[in-house]
C-alpha cells in the first residue's frame, strides 16, 4: 500500500521535518548522489511566491544531510527566466551555499537526447518523443522533487510530476521560455502526455509539496497565494500529487496528467487505497479550504 504523509505546523520547517520522520531517509541519502529539484519557475524582488521559499529548501536539505549523501545537488531549471538569477532573488542561492550544498543548472550545455518512448506502458502517447537535456539529470541515484502546492492554467496542478517534466528540458536549448525558435518541440501540443511520460523516464524518489505558501486562482505565478502549513510526502510520488490535487479540489480525471501516469503504472491513485500515517487527508482539506476560503 503507497504511504502519503501530511502535516500540518505553521512553522514551515517543523511541518517538514515531522512529515520525514515517517519517510525513510537513510535508504534513500546514504552514500548516494541525491538531487533536490525545486520550484523555481520566476521570481522578482516584489513577487517570490511562486517558487521554493528559503525556509523549505533549508529544511530539506538539513534533513537529508543527517543521512550523509555522497554529494547533494540543488538542480534547478528555469523556464521563463535564468536559473542562478531565480534562486539568488528568491534567497534559495544563500541556503545551498550555507547548507554546503552544490548548485547545478540544467538548462545549460552540454546537451543529450533522450528517448521518451522506449519503455513499454499503456497506450500514452505524447507528440514529444525525445528531449533535450543535460546529461548530469540522467547521474542522479536520489530525485527528491520539492513542490509548491499550486494551480496551473495549462497543467492544471503544478506538484511533483509537473515539477520535474517541465523543468529537465533544457532551456539553453530550447529557449527562455520554450518556444519554438530555438529548436522545434511539442511540450505544449499535448503538456499532460507529456508529464506523464516524463514521469516515467525520470522517476521521483521523493515527493515533498507544501503549502508555503499554496496558490489558487490563476497560476503558476499570479494566483492568489495564503499560509496553510500543510507538508504532503511520500515516495509514491503519484500518490502524493493525487493528494495535493484534492487538496486543490480535483479528482485524479480532472487532472489528465496524473490520470495518463495512473496507466502507466507509475503509482497509486485511489485515495482509498493509501495509507496517511498522519494527518487523515479529510482533516487536511478542511485545514486547506479553511486557509483558503475562510471556512472548511
Amino acid at each position: 500500500m503507497s504511504e502519503v504523509v501530511i502535516t500540518h505546523n505553521q512553522n514551515i520547517g517543523t511541518a517538514i521535518h515531522d512529515a520525514l520522520q515517517h519517510v525513510d531517509l537513510r535508504a534513500l541519502v546514504e552514500g548516494r548522489q541525491v538531487a533536490v529539484k525545486v520550484n523555481e519557475t520566476w521570481a522578482s524582488e516584489e513577487d517570490k511566491s511562486g517558487v521554493t521559499q528559503p525556509e523549505t529548501l533549508r529544511a530539506v536539505l538539513r534533513a537529508a544531510k543527517e543521512f550523509h549523501p555522497r554529494e547533494l545537488v540543488v538542480t534547478g531549471g528555469a523556464g521563463a527566466a535564468e536559473t542562478d538569477e531565480v534562486f539568488r532573488i528568491a534567497g534559495l542561492m544563500d541556503v545551498v551555499e550555507e547548507a554546503g550544498a552544490t548548485f547545478f543548472d540544467h538548462n545549460r550545455a552540454p546537451f543529450v537526447p533522450v528517448e521518451l518512448s522506449d519503455k513499454p506502458g499503456a497506450d500514452v502517447r505524447s507528440p514529444q518523443q525525445s528531449v533535450m537535456v543535460n546529461p548530469r539529470v540522467l547521474e542522479y541515484e536520489t530525485l527528491i522533487a520539492v513542490n509548491q502546492l499550486k494551480m496551473h492554467a495549462t497543467a492544471t496542478v503544478t506538484l511533483a510530476l509537473k515539477n520535474v517534466a517541465m523543468s529537465y528540458p533544457a532551456a539553453d536549448y530550447y529557449g527562455h521560455p520554450r518556444s519554438k525558435e530555438k529548436h522545434e518541440h511539442a511540450f505544449f501540443d499535448d503538456m499532460h502526455s507529456f508529464i506523464a511520460v516524463m514521469a516515467r523516464r525520470f522517476p521521483i524518489d521523493l515527493a515533498i509539496t507544501v503549502g508555503h505558501p499554496a496558490m489558487i486562482g490563476t497560476g503558476p505565478l499570479g494566483g492568489h497565494t495564503f499560509e496553510t502549513g500543510l507538508v504532503i510526502a511520500s515516495t509514491d510520488a503519484l500518490a502524493a500529487d493525487v493528494a495535493g490535487a484534492r487538496l486543490l479540489g480535483l479528482n485524479v480525471q480532472a487532472v489528465r496528467h496524473l490520470w495518463e501516469a495512473e496507466r502507466l503504472g507509475l503509482g497509486e491513485t485511489d485515495l482509498e487505497a493509501i495509507d496517511f500515517p498522519a494527518l487523515p487527508m479529510k482533516e487536511a482539506i478542511r485545514i486547506f479550504t479553511t486557509a483558503a476560503y475562510g471556512k472548511a
